[in-house]
């Protein structure tokens, strides 16, 4: 059990970013009417910014 919370907790910024920085994007850009860039949908823009900052967090250790 324990070396699968340390494998959940090593994709969690990854999880993060896909679950909650997405959708929050996507909505954000909904409630402001602003438009998705490349014609991709609100929520596909919102994927590719949050899963491009998961992995990075992933992969460096920290958000910032």
């Amino acid at each position: 059990m324990e070396v699968a919370l340390k494998k959940l907790f090593t994709v969690m910024p990854l999880i993060f970013g896909i679950g909650f920085i997405a959708p929050l994007i996507a909505q954000t850009m909904a409630a402001w009417h602003w438009e998705a860039p490349l014609g991709l949908t609100r929520i596909a823009f919102g994927l590719t910014i949050g899963a491009a900052w998961g992995l990075y967090a992933t992969l460096r250790g920290r958000w910032v």
